[in-house]
């Protein structure tokens, strides 16, 4: 179900909203002690341009006197200095507490939403990544998540205020002095027109600059992830002048955007201080015709500029909200991307490792298939192998048997089970599968190890490495199990990742096994002790294994061969290579591969063997001739 971008922020923003509600009621509380010091500062000028205390304050009045004795206007002075003074300190306090809780809660949001972006991306389907790019998902995670924050946590308040003010400022001026009052807003139509139409404008320049800026850290990320590729190939200058054009691309956007700013913020101060000097002359020339006190020209002024530069700065704020909304929507895109389905299944216990196909179709386009008409039953215990030639289907087939992508007709069942019908979660635990380059974390060798076992006993750790011939290179490591291996495992050779990814397997003891060209990278000499290994295992667990050297297949119990999709041999070894067909041509291909390489061995060693023959000749006539000298 696809949720709207509102219904998004109302859902993140759950458990945080008290804290809004109490920001916004400090933020009212504020603007109460703030709106009264200009109004002791009217009575107080008041006060001593008439030297008349009808002028004062009430309420300030009694203690004033009380206080004053023979000087009751400095008395009252004084005192409005001080309530002033406390009534600001009170207004404070108040404006601490809202950011504060308007930063709590922003903080508790913004950590809940990374969570929930990070959570999503575990459970969408392999079809997004594939058409997704890292860096720009780490950009939405991250720049998008912070500019949402910055929105939460002060833009959003200071909205707010400014509607507050407005609210509360303009029917109290009008109270004053209707004239003036009308005088004091007369240019704020502009701001706000401005503002609008400032926003309409950066929230699309925001949006490209946003994806260049995406674009510039996908760029980066590939970079940085095939950095030994660049190397190798000496790709250096072409990499520096691909980033410096997609930062160039972002800089010029950037630009735009800071352009358009400041276009804002000269022409917004223009209309501000305009603003207050129409307020300072009409209220002079209210004061010189008598219908205006120095006092209440000193409150509008005051309570002017407290409106008029929240309303200025609704530019920035909206600057801020056109970037939020654009970031939302960037997030919104991953968090109402569908979620693979998570079918509720009884509890299953361990699987079988019962397999059965059955004229299985699948296509990742629906209009070009993959798999045709597949059927096969994989006993459990059995150790299958399927070769064939690039693109036949192998490895697609192992994906569907995952579910990372459904089949569009057909049957696939483990343990007489629709897979369809398996929860994600539970098939996957029961298939353990080794890659051809292997995923390996930055973290240390046993850290790798439990990733499929958390808690496996010292003893099983040791077999199921001993059983991927890999505990002897790991014994040999400084730190032993607790060496660290770098991003991805490069400080592994490759056919150290791709035994410490079988030996993964291994520990997990999945009811399906399936080793994914897993030894390509391995020599024949460690690739003989790991299959003589599995050979022990047999039975243990079903086992599927793709490969290409024959070596690794021809002890499998059944061979399956696949050609541009479908499944054209099935047999043992002995079997296929007696028929005519895409096998045994295989087989003859490698063995007169193998052939050739043990005839260029044979006359490498004769050639060596010649060679120092003739060397100790040369050297026994050497000293022969030395003797004959002597």
């Amino acid at each position: 179900m696809t949720t709207t971008k509102s219904h998004n922020l109302w859902r993140i923003t759950r458990g945080q909203r008290w804290r809004y509600g109490i920001a916004i009621g400090a933020m009212a509380l504020m603007n109460l002690f703030m709106f009264g010091a200009p109004l002791i500062g009217k009575y107080a000028i008041d006060l001593v341009v008439e030297r008349d205390f009808s002028y004062a304050n009430q309420l300030l009045l009694a203690p004033a006197q009380a206080l004053g004795g023979s000087e009751p206007y400095v008395a009252y002075l004084a005192l409005s200095a001080v309530v002033a003074i406390v009534m600001t300190a009170i207004g404070g306090v108040f404006l601490f507490v809202r950011g504060r809780l308007a930063a709590v809660s922003s903080e508790n949001i913004v950590q809940r939403l990374r969570e929930e972006i990070y959570r999503r991306m575990q459970h969408l389907p392999a079809r997004f990544f594939d058409a997704a790019d890292t860096g720009d998902l780490v950009q939405r995670s991250s720049s998008d998540v912070e500019t949402l924050r910055v929105f939460l946590s002060s833009d959003l308040i200071e909205i707010g205020r400014a509607i507050m003010l407005l609210l509360c400022v303009l029917p109290f001026l009008f109270y004053l002095n209707v004239q003036l009052a009308w005088y004091s807003i007369c240019l704020m139509p502009f701001l706000v027109i401005g503002a609008y139409l400032f926003f309409s404008r950066v929230k699309d320049i925001f949006q490209v600059t946003d994806e260049a800026e995406a674009a510039m850290t996908a760029t980066l990320q590939e970079n940085l992830t095939g950095i030994r590729v660049v190397r190798a190939f000496a790709r250096q200058s072409y990499e520096v002048e691909k980033f410096g054009a997609k930062n160039a691309e972002f800089r010029n956007r950037n630009y735009q955007l800071i352009r358009l700013m400041g276009y804002y913020w000269s022409i917004s101060d223009f209309f501000a201080m305009g603003q207050i000097g129409v307020v300072l002359i009409a209220g002079a020339s209210l004061i010189m015709a008598g219908s205006l006190s120095v006092g209440e020209l000193f409150a509008f002024m005051t309570y002017v500029a407290m409106v008029i530069w929240p309303v200025r700065q609704l530019g920035r704020v909206l600057t801020d909200t056109g970037k939020a909304v654009v970031s939302l929507g960037r997030i919104n895109e991953i968090l109402d991307e569908p979620e693979e389905s998570q079918e509720v299944t009884p509890a299953q216990g361990r699987a079988r490792g019962d397999i059965v196909i059955e004229n299985l179709c699948f296509g990742y386009d629906p209009d070009l298939p993959v798999l045709k008409n597949i059927s096969i039953t994989i006993p459990a215990g059995e150790t299958l192998a399927i070769v064939g030639p690039p693109g036949s289907g192998k490895s697609s087939l192992i994906r569907v048997l995952l579910r990372m992508y459904p089949y569009q007709s057909g049957s696939l069942k483990l343990d007489g089970e629709e897979i369809a019908d398996l929860n994600r979660q539970w098939l996957r635990q029961q298939v353990g599968v080794v890659l051809q380059d292997p995923f390996l974390y930055s973290r240390s060798i046993r850290a790798n190890l439990a990733v499929g076992r958390p808690n496996a006993p010292e003893a099983e750790i040791m077999e199921a490495c001993q059983d991927a011939a890999i505990h002897s290179a790991i014994e040999g490591f400084p730190d032993g199990f607790d060496e660290m291996v770098g991003e991805r495992g490069v400080t592994l050779s490759g056919g150290q990742r791709q035994r410490l990814a079988l030996a993964r397997a291994l520990l997990k003891d999945p009811p399906v096994l399936v080793l994914d060209d897993s030894l390509s990278a391995v020599d024949t000499g460690t690739e003989r002790r790991i299959l003589d290994a599995m050979t022990r295992r047999k039975g243990r667990q079903t086992t599927l294994i793709i490969a290409h050297r024959l070596s690794s297949v021809m002890h499998a119990d059944r061979i399956m061969v696949l050609d541009e999709g479908q499944l054209v041999q099935l047999g043992d070894h002995r079997t296929l290579a007696a028929q005519d067909g895409p096998y045994r041509r295989l087989c003859e291909i490698q063995g007169a591969l193998d052939a050739s390489i043990r005839q260029d061995m044979s006359a490498a060693a004769a050639g060596k063997s010649a060679a120092a023959g003739e060397s100790a000749a040369a050297g026994e006539s050497a000293a022969t001739g030395e003797d004959h000298r002597g």
